[in-house]
């Protein structure tokens, strides 16, 4: 059986938000939000369940309205420039199940007008997270390669994020993977189109996505010492 999740009325839903960037029109405007975003992508969540498990016995996807995968709408404003208080998209974070015991890769969804994607790996690592993947890949190469380096990959894949200028303190400049030594994230993902996004190809597209991806996840898994 089919099924679809988000519709037109979502990214308009975004997109007015976008205008309307404040708690008054928030507020009269929630049981738009719970409508056409957030209870859809909690279904979502739930139906992603049993295929994520087939990929890792170590990943979550938790439907749960509170502290499951579906991250808040409010931004957290302390330390930002920005004060506007709710994000203009909404993304899940599908963790490993020790994730508040070490820092590990993750798998993720992101639903924002034209810019829609589902990918893998981990962002912004904190400084001894990211030197434990660098000496990792210095030392086992040809499983990153085959995970990565694929034609399959590249043409389905782009990393995000910086990158130094040079190599990295200690690391061999000569080395055959200087480039992804360079990397400040191990984030990758493949866009999808709003339509997709409202079409009943979202599900086994994500699926599809995550499986994909999965080898790189497990070879960051395994840099940071955690199973797959």
């Amino acid at each position: 059986m089919s099924t679809t999740y988000f519709s037109p009325a979502t990214f308009k839903f975004l997109r007015d938000l976008a205008r309307n960037n404040n708690r008054a029109w928030f507020a009269a405007n929630k049981p738009r939000y719970e409508d056409v975003l957030r209870q859809p992508f909690l279904r979502l969540i739930g139906d992603l369940a049993a295929p994520l498990a087939k990929i890792s016995a170590h990943y979550v996807a938790d439907p749960r309205p509170q502290g499951g995968s579906l991250f808040r709408i409010h931004r957290d404003t302390r330390f930002a420039n920005d004060k506007t208080p709710y994000k203009t998209w909404a993304g899940a974070r599908f963790a490993h199940a020790r994730r508040r015991e070490i820092e590990a890769p993750s798998f993720y969804l992101h639903i924002q007008p034209g810019d829609c994607f589902a990918g893998g790996g981990i962002w912004h690592p904190e400084p001894a997270t990211l030197k434990k993947i660098r000496a990792f890949l210095e030392e086992n190469p040809a499983a990153w390669k085959k995970a990565v380096h694929t034609k399959a990959f590249r043409e389905r894949f782009e990393f995000y994020g910086e990158s130094l200028t040079r190599p990295p303190r200690g690391f061999d400049p000569a080395h055959e993977l200087i480039e992804d030594l360079k990397r400040k994230n191990f984030a990758t993902g493949q866009s999808f189109t709003d339509a997709v996004a409202c079409s009943d190809e979202l599900h086994p597209r994500i699926v599809d996505t995550f499986k994909r991806v999965a080898p790189m996840v497990d070879y960051l898994c395994a840099a940071v010492e955690l199973e797959f």
